[in-house]
């Protein structure tokens, strides 16, 4: 990451139309994500017995232009809305989970950036340098002594009014390795609350990372999720000016469940598809004989589509609640200000993660051994241990928990609603 941050006007003047050119319709997106998911199923086996970074799929993600989807026009992006990303991410995910979720991931990075960053020149200029580079962010949230929960920090910004440092053990940075830039949590000040925190871009060319583990998993091989000591330092505008607490509320959480769902679903889907051809194959071979795997496979099937529609009914009101709130100050009308799309929000990514699940040992009891043995065209044995990740990301039971204590805080649904 050797190129300096230039002016945002120039260089999106220069870059927009070749960042345009390649996805500015609707088809030529899905299409480029369709290329981009086979180039990653090509290489989804090695990725996972090797535990190595999708090196392949990100370069055609590159290629394609598809690391600045998100990113508005005015900056060289190709301006695509939350639910068009999710379509990428369930389309990448049907060639390989590891690959859709470092992109759904970045893309998190990227809507936070773009929500609370508008109003700070650098990190405008940051969103049209990612344009133009293709520049993969990573986020480091998680903390030794603190464990997952990024709504607190041990470690604390040390800054002036010109510069920053930073000092962060981190049990997990998915890809860090990799990354241009992380985002780092951290507390405002050492004399700040934990829970008082700001988020930081730190680009790589100011950042060590020192790796603490490697990244032996069950699934989800590919993100590359090792320790690291993370010791990075910049320009004091590189913060966010918005208190991570309202960026987590209003932006990384809605974003994170939305496009992890759409990964899920796109996993399962992948999933189902084998079950299909297996059955279809099973009926060729014994024509006019009815085997006891389709009513499973009915089964299966039945569950997606109700995957499918609560991820689009998640996607209604994520665009409801955007909608609202740019009629309205952002104090006013924050993206998940309702205790209602903020409760909807968690319920779908416990419902989502659960159910991908349920799908997947329908379709090994489909498959049978042609499902359960690798090296098949039946073979889900990755997507089952990829899944089996979805639950622990952000834990279930957390996330219930604080459900319920939003549940409690709501005021009854009118007649006929939940």
């Amino acid at each position: 990451m050797n190129a300096p941050l230039l002016d945002p006007a120039a260089s999106a003047a220069a870059t927009a139309p070749a960042a345009l050119a390649a996805i500015e319709s609707e088809p030529a997106w899905r299409a480029a994500a369709q290329r981009c998911a086979a180039v990653a199923a090509q290489f989804a086996d090695a990725v996972d017995s090797d535990a190595r970074f999708p090196a392949e799929a990100f370069a055609a993600l590159k290629r394609e232009r598809l690391l600045s989807a998100m990113v508005p026009a005015a900056y060289g992006g190709a301006g695509l809305s939350l639910a068009d990303v999710g379509a990428i991410c369930e389309t990448l995910a049907q060639g390989c989970a590891s690959t859709a979720m470092i992109y759904a991931m970045h893309q998190i990075q990227v809507a936070c950036i773009d929500e609370h960053g508008s109003e700070s020149p650098w990190h405008r200029q940051l969103l049209t340098q990612l344009c133009e580079h293709q520049w993969l962010f990573a986020s480091a949230t998680s903390e030794e002594t603190i464990g997952g929960n990024m709504r607190t920090s041990a470690c604390a910004v040390e800054a002036d009014a010109e510069r920053f440092s930073i000092e962060k053990l981190a049990p997990t940075i998915s890809y860090g390795a990799h990354a241009d830039a992380i985002l780092v949590t951290a507390r405002r000040t050492a004399e700040s609350a934990a829970a008082d925190q700001v988020l930081i871009v730190a680009l790589r060319d100011e950042t060590l990372l020192e790796k603490r583990g490697v990244w032996d998993s069950m699934g989800m091989r590919g993100t590359c999720s090792e320790g690291f000591r993370l010791v990075a330092s910049g320009l004091a505008g590189q913060i966010l000016p918005t208190p991570f607490a309202e960026i987590a509320d209003q932006t990384m959480l809605p974003v994170s469940h939305t496009l992890w769902a759409s990964v899920w679903t796109g996993v399962a889907a992948d999933a189902v598809n084998r079950a299909k051809a297996f059955y279809r194959a099973q009926a060729r071979s014994k024509p006019g004989a009815i085997s006891p795997a389709g009513m499973r496979l009915a089964h299966a099937v039945g569950l997606l589509q109700m995957m499918q529609a609560r991820l689009s009914v998640a996607l209604d009101a994520a665009r409801a609640a955007h909608a609202a709130r740019l009629h309205e100050s952002q104090a006013d009308a924050p993206l998940a200000a309702m205790l209602g799309f903020a409760s909807d929000m968690n319920t779908l990514k416990t419902s989502i993660s659960s159910t991908a699940l349920d799908v997947v040992h329908e379709v090994m009891m489909i498959c049978g051994m042609a499902g359960y043995k690798n090296g098949t065209p039946y073979s889900v044995g990755r997507h089952l241990r990829d899944l089996y990740s979805a639950p622990l990301m952000i834990n279930n039971d957390r996330i219930a928990q604080n459900t319920a204590s939003l549940l409690l805080a709501q005021r009854p649904a009118a007649p006929g609603r939940v």
